[in-house]
């Protein structure tokens, strides 16, 4: 009797799915107990349908499918279902966003609901019919439960297929076998009892391959890739909980998979595909594609509630259908008794899933045969959600990435072949992805692993690095390491999984899970993860709380616009993820390989999946009210994700060959790559210098609203939203570094690093940004920030010597410069420099410059209108720690900022007290910009520079010489004369052409001048003898940017002139610099211990009072300066950006005239016993800079402005005093540095030390002043007279020149706009005024000892004036008296 009750139930789930069947055929077989039936056809939209997959079936068929029901030993033996050959093809939905409407109406659906209808209700009645007296209810319902539970399912050659654009995915499990086991998971026949509430089951997959192919426009596959996966296996275990007897869902489901070895391969033509896969599925869970989003509830009409379908009414069933492969869709338990509710035939055929649906819990008498009672009742009483976890678990996996080449056979006919290549190799040990779930509230996903690691395997781009008989050791190999070994660590990685033999499921006791955000932050925390993995741990956890507490909210009710019930459902969304200890090793092999994996991965056409929609806003926007604003305010989802690195150590080698100049351009999307063959020898270099970096802690946060585009759309619909609101419209991210240091290595033969030598000490630092989601929104308010930046350095430190700043730029030109590079071996006199063996002590030790900076605080801005920065300079020091005398080090301060200046403009300063710099100094630099987006609308206001910079001193020390003048020591060995003498790429000029490199690298370098000329090939002085010599290696690029070079000095000038004035035209200026302190020591001044380290003002002083010997001094205070726009009054340099400014400049020109304010400058000179001389006395000049422009009419494709520029300079007295030990200072310090400029010049390192000798040189005759008292006196006795006759048509201006010295200013303006400026030309008027110029001259006496003789020269009145237009310069002196005095000074009198 019991197949009238078995029959019914295999026969309607048979026939639901398969096409053309004949039910009594079927029903026959059946009854025999083995059904075979063969070639059968899917119902593929039923399939569609019950699935609920993003995908649709383009066929699907099964070869044979048998049947074997034990009807004698139904008790104790399971029912077999054996599918021999399964083939489905699947491609994604077309119009995925059409969804709601086909599921609700399309016909065939409706169709295929009637049609299964109107088969239920016979067997409604059948099973209504009196049942055999022998057999009680109760019986039959625990051996039909019993049945169900031990169904055995076995699938031979499963074969999947999936398809898009060229892509063909297929997935071939060769068998596939489901059956249910006791309690040590052995196979067993089993049941749910009273005492043990729990069914376990097993699925074992063997020998399951991925193909992943290109198809042609056709749809063919030309040639096969080698399988991404090739015959894995693997087993999973499954384990279900229930409440209690009668319970139709398990309360807890637990889905496990171990695989053992995993090993994985891709070669560059599958990468792009692959990844393409990998944002399909990213894009399909996100919701980018079709409707499916955290969560999210479908259209209710799309649920078939007529007890067909039986799809959840929550949403977790989408969840589980995006994240997991087929296998575990749609699959649920055969429910115990209930007619109403019949299962599809998918569902109870994988019966080793359970679906999590909600089931009404009446009787079968309750149910009406009304289907819409029957769904208003379930939505009415619906059961909690089952809690389900599911996890993956993997010992070892591995990741080899391979390059292709094509090869045709030798017959002309035969096919081509793919040839691969193994390249570069990811090894990863105990990896687990666990997600554990509870309906709509609760959705958690951890992933981590114990152990990974990295490595280069053969050559690449023809670079036989890494082939079998290099014989390199596997160190070597490796360029990444994270975390730690399987075998010290243990099998953390499967801690409460079903195959920890610890887990609660298997010592028999229920498992407690977390489904509370708050708990679950407190357990899962950074620390746990790694303690648990070790070097990757990533959490991320969704939930939805319920505020309202009206039953199940949907979550999509703010971005769908309902705005009533905003806030009801409070999401969020957080992603932690760690990264354990690493050690990233960066040499060339390393390098190559990835950057060729990213080419190969950028290789394709194919258009993104998330196609943004244009920032349009809608119309119909309706306006919230104040309540729904107040309640939008409480509450908003958001996204949120750390990232923390954890002991990072990056080392990069100097390059041993570099081809970067064919993957550099693909990445940047310059040109697309060649088959770029380069067959070179490989030779490993040692000792390898590199730059290691050691970080402590790297930590990343990054916020974004979840519902953006709906959130932006309202915010900026409101007249004056919130700053809390405001915060919620943007993408916030976070930086901060710890503990961040650098310092230089070096490799050895052995394989073994040298001790680090330190170039940054431990610093961190912390930046801030924020961009506006969707700015068109936001487009009528144009103060709000689009863009957000804040940068904070508390301190940073640099120090090194020259030999170690060779070492950086020889690493670094062996990456910059393209070519072979092994060749130029770095000098071993430099490299024993830098890495001093421990213990031996150098017989002359190199000085060490150490530069400090603190506290800088940048800040930036960008509005629709306006881009503006902002910032703060704490303080700069630079100092130099040379070997001292009794072998203590002694600090030489070199520059510090800010030091007050302001007193050491006289020599007063040495004799009186001097206070200490103190803590709450000003800070050395405020500054604030501001710059309108668009330049030349006429709207805007123009440009704003604030800035304000205090007092600085430097010492230029002469044993910031010896620093410069380094140089390697040449190698002795003579049997190696082919060898250069000094690394080739420490001298290379950065900024020489690539082919020009490249003719230079391959010169012979035997002889050392030929050398040295080509080192500095690209410095002014001698580019002219190299280009002789070597004539025919200068590319044709060259010679083309040569001669477009050749524009004459005016031209250049003119072009420049132009770019200056487009920056000032309309810039409001106010700039203010205290004045700088330039110290020229003749012999080194050591800070004494006894003063505050690093004041140079103070080491002066103490040298000059304390030591008899102090080296003779040379101070130049350079002057004060303040220069200010046009009607700009002071603000504070420090703004709030964006700002605005009372008086802003509209028009052109609008900002000139400037007033430039100079005040203090002197020179003095200080000399042994407490000895001050003074070169010039302080002196200052006021002067007026005018400059007006003309648009000219184009005559050509360019329009041409014309420049008039006006500068006036009233100069204070001038007094110049000197004597013999002041010239001899002088001359000594000129003749020093003429020495240390000539060897660095030699060095051909000109383009790289030039920065020093100028600081040193520069000042003296840029200076106003000493240009004036240089040029003023020899142009006049040539120039004066024939200006003067050949001028008569300014006679009035000449006239008005000679009543008063000033009278020239009141015409300024009038002279300014009276200069014609139709030409297109440059004029330039200037004009000096300087009331009186003395000059003293000091001298001992030859004849009488004790007495000095004084020569006193005096000019007044002095003006000076030059004219420069198209056609003529005139150049106007005029002096009002000159004499000469002589005097002398007797013994112990003054003169």
């Amino acid at each position: 009797m019991l197949e009238s009750y078995v029959t019914p139930i295999l026969m309607s789930y048979v026939n639901r799915y398969i096409k053309n069947l004949k039910p009594s055929d079927l029903q026959l077989s059946l009854w025999g107990g083995d059904v075979v039936l063969s070639k059968l056809e899917l119902k593929l939209d039923v399939l569609e349908q019950e699935l609920k997959l993003p995908f649709t079936f383009l066929s699907g068929h099964i070869h044979e499918l048998r049947i074997h029901v034990p009807w004698t030993k139904l008790g104790s033996e399971p029912v077999v279902i054996t599918i021999n050959t399964m083939e489905c093809i699947l491609k994604l939905k077309d119009g995925m966003q059409d969804d709601h409407e086909s599921c609700g109406s399309n016909s065939t659906n409706r169709s295929v609901n009637e049609s299964t209808k109107s088969s239920i209700k016979p067997r409604r009645i059948q099973q209504a019919a009196p049942t055999d007296p022998d057999l009680p209810p109760g019986y039959v319902q625990s051996l039909i439960r019993r049945v169900v539970n031990n169904v055995n399912i076995v699938i031979n050659n499963l074969i999947l297929k999936y398809v898009e654009d060229d892509i063909v995915l297929s997935v071939n499990i060769t068998s596939a076998e489901c059956y249910t086991v006791g309690e040590l998971w052995d196979r067993a026949f089993m049941d749910i009892s009273a005492t043990d509430l729990v069914l376990r089951k097993v699925i074992n997959f063997s020998d399951c391959t991925v193909c992943l192919d290109k198809r042609n426009a056709s749809g063919k596959i030309e040639f096969y890739q080698d399988p991404l996966l090739y015959k894995c296996s693997f087993r999973t275990r499954l384990h279900f909980t229930y409440d209690n007897l009668n319970s139709k869902m398990p309360s807890v489901i637990k889905i496990h998979t171990l695989v053992e070895s995993l090993k994985l391969s891709i070669t560059d033509q599958q990468l792009p595909m692959f990844i393409r896969i990998m944002q399909l599925g990213i894009a399909l869970y996100y919701g980018e594609i079709g409707s499916f989003k955290d969560g999210e509830t479908e259209d209710p009409t799309c649920h078939n509630k007529d007890m067909l379908g039986n799809i959840s009414d929550t949403d977790d069933e989408t969840r589980i259908d995006m994240q997991y492969p087929a296998q575990y869709k749609g699959q649920e338990l055969y429910p115990q008794q209930d007619d109403e509710q019949q299962q599809g035939w998918v569902s109870w055929a994988w019966s080793f899933v359970p679906a999590i649906v909600s089931y009404d819990d009446g009787e079968e008498d309750y149910l009406g045969n009304d289907p819409a009672s029957t769904m208003h009742q379930q939505k009415a009483q619906t059961l909690k959600d089952p809690i389900v976890s599911i996890g993956f678990y993997c010992t070892k996996a591995t990741v080899t990435f391979k390059l292709t080449e094509m090869q045709a056979e030798n017959s002309y006919y035969s096919p081509q072949k793919v040839k691969s290549k193994e390249v570069l190799c990811w090894e990863q040990e105990g990896t687990t992805v666990e997600a554990l779930m509870m309906g709509e509230p609760f959705f958690d996903c951890q992933i981590g692993f114990v152990g990974c690691r990295a490595m280069c395997l053969k050559g690449i781009m023809g670079v036989k690095d890494f082939e079998e008989n290099m014989n390199r050791s596997e160190t070597e190999a490796c360029f990444f390491i994270c975390g730690e070994n399987l075998s010290t660590k243990g099998l953390t990685y499967l801690t409460n999984s079903l195959f920890d033999y610890r887990s609660p499921e298997n010592n028999g006791t229920r498992a407690e899970f977390i489904l509370d955000a708050a708990h679950h932050k407190e357990t899962y925390t950074e620390m746990a993860g790694m303690q648990r993995f070790g070097a990757f741990y990533m959490d991320y956890l969704y939930t939805m709380e319920n505020t309202s507490g009206k039953g199940s909210a949907n979550q999509q009710d703010f971005s769908s616009g309902k705005s009533e019930d905003v806030g009801i459902v409070q999401e969020k969304s957080t992603k932690s993820l760690v990264i354990g200890p690493l050690d990233l090793r960066l040499d060339s092999s390393a390098v190559h390989r990835i950057l060729k994996m990213i080419v190969c991965a950028l290789e394709h056409e194919y258009e993104p999946y998330s196609r943004l929609k244009p920032d349009m806003k809608d119309e119909n926007e309706r306006i919230l009210n104040p309540e729904e604003v107040a309640s939008l305010e409480e509450y908003i989802p958001t996204r949120h994700t750390t990232i923390t690195l954890l002991k990072c150590t990056c080392t990069i080698f100097m390059a041993e060959f570099n081809l970067l100049d064919h993957l550099i351009p693909v990445i940047m999307g310059e040109k697309t790559s060649s088959n770029f063959m380069n067959a070179t020898n490989f030779q490993s270099l040692r000792p390898l210098p590199s730059i290691q970096i050691l970080v402590d802690k790297v930590n990343l946060e990054h916020s974004v609203p979840m519902y953006a585009e709906q959130l932006v759309h309202v915010v900026s619909s409101l007249t004056q939203p919130s700053d809390n609101l405001l915060h919620y419209c943007y993408v916030h991210c976070y930086l901060k570094i710890f503990g961040f240091q650098a310092g230089l290595t070096s490799l050895d033969c052995s394989g073994s690093y040298c001790l680090p030598v330190p170039i940054i000490p431990s610093f961190s630092t912390a930046l801030y940004g924020k961009l506006l989601k969707l700015p068109t929104c936001w487009s009528k308010r144009s103060q709000i920030a689009i863009t957000e930046g804040i940068f904070e350095l508390p301190n940073l430190t640099i120090q090194a010597t020259r030999a170690q700043t060779l070492l950086l730029q020889a690493i670094y030109q062996s990456w910059s410069h393209i070519g072979n590079v092994s060749c130029s071996a770095v000098n071993e006199a430099l490299m024993n420099e830098v890495f001093q063996s421990i213990g031996v002590k150098s017989k002359n030790p190199l000085p060490t410059l150490e530069g400090s900076i603190q506290n800088v605080e940048l800040k930036y801005c960008s509005t629709s209108l306006v881009k503006c920065a902002s910032g703060t300079v704490g303080s700069i020091k630079i100092c130099a720690k040379a070997p001292g005398d009794s072998g203590k080090e002694k600090l030489i301060p070199l520059l510090q900022g800010p030091s007050d200046t302001k007193d050491l403009h006289s020599t007063k300063w040495l004799n009186e007290s001097r206070k200490p710099e103190s803590l709450l100094a000003p800070d050395l630099i405020a500054f604030t910009i501001q710059v309108p987006q668009c330049m030349d609308y006429c709207h805007n206001s123009g440009a704003v520079l604030l800035c304000n910079v205090q007092g600085l001193a430097v010492n230029i020390d002469p044993v910031l010489y010896t620093w410069l003048i380094y140089l390697p020591q040449k190698r002795t060995s003579r049997h190696m004369p082919q060898q250069p003498v000094v690394a080739v790429p420490l001298v290379m000029p950065i900024n020489r052409r690539k082919e020009d490199e490249v003719s230079v690298g391959s010169a012979p370098l035997a002889k050392q001048q030929s050398y040295q000329a080509s080192e500095y090939a690209s410095s002014p002085i001698k580019t002219k003898t190299v280009t002789e010599s070597r004539p025919l290696s200068i590319p044709v690029k060259a010679m083309l940017s040569v001669s477009k070079g050749c524009r004459s000095p005016e031209e250049r000038m003119k072009e420049f002139i132009g770019i200056v004035w487009n920056a000032v035209k309309r810039l409001t200026l106010q700039l203010e610099l205290q004045s700088c302190c330039v110290f020229i020591p003749n012999d080194s001044l050591p800070s004494p211990s006894t003063i505050v380290s690093g004041d140079i003002p103070g080491t002066v002083r103490s040298w000059y009072h304390g030591q008899t010997s102090m080296p003779g001094t040379l101070v130049l205070c350079l002057p004060q300066i303040k220069i200010i726009s046009a009607g700009h009054k002071y603000m504070e340099p420090l703004q709030e950006i964006p700002f605005v400014i009372p008086r802003p400049i509209l028009e052109e020109g609008d900002a000139f005239p400037w007033t430039i304010n100079l005040h203090h400058f002197s020179i003095y000179t200080l000399l042994g016993k407490q000895v001050t001389l003074s070169l010039v006395e302080p002196m200052g000049c006021t002067s007026t800079l005018a400059v007006t422009s003309q648009k000219l009419l184009a005559t050509g494709p360019d329009t041409r402005h014309s420049f008039v520029v006006c500068l006036h300079v009233d100069l204070e007295s001038l007094e110049i005093k000197c004597s013999n030990p002041q010239v001899q200072l002088f001359y000594e310090l000129t003749d020093t540095m003429n020495k240390v400029w000539n060897k660095i010049q030699k060095r051909g390192n000109l383009n790289l030390s030039s920065t020093y000798p100028e600081t040193i040189a520069g000042p003296v005759p840029n200076s106003p002043v000493r240009s004036s008292v240089g040029t003023a006196p020899p142009d006049t006795s040539t120039c004066s007279p024939s200006a003067d006759i050949g001028t008569t048509t300014e006679g009035d201006s000449i006239q008005a020149g000679d009543d008063s010295p000033f009278s020239d200013s009141v015409t300024l303006e009038q002279t300014t706009s009276n200069i014609g400026g139709s030409s297109g030309r440059v004029s330039l008027w200037m004009q000096w005024v300087l009331p009186k110029i003395t000059i003293k001259l000091f001298a001992a006496d030859p004849d009488n000892k004790g007495t000095e003789v004084c020569m006193v020269s005096e000019l007044e009145d002095l003006s000076a004036s030059i004219d420069v237009q198209d056609v003529y310069t005139k150049v106007k002196c005029k002096i009002e008296s000159f004499n000469i005095d002589h005097y002398r000074s007797r013994q112990l009198q003054n003169f």
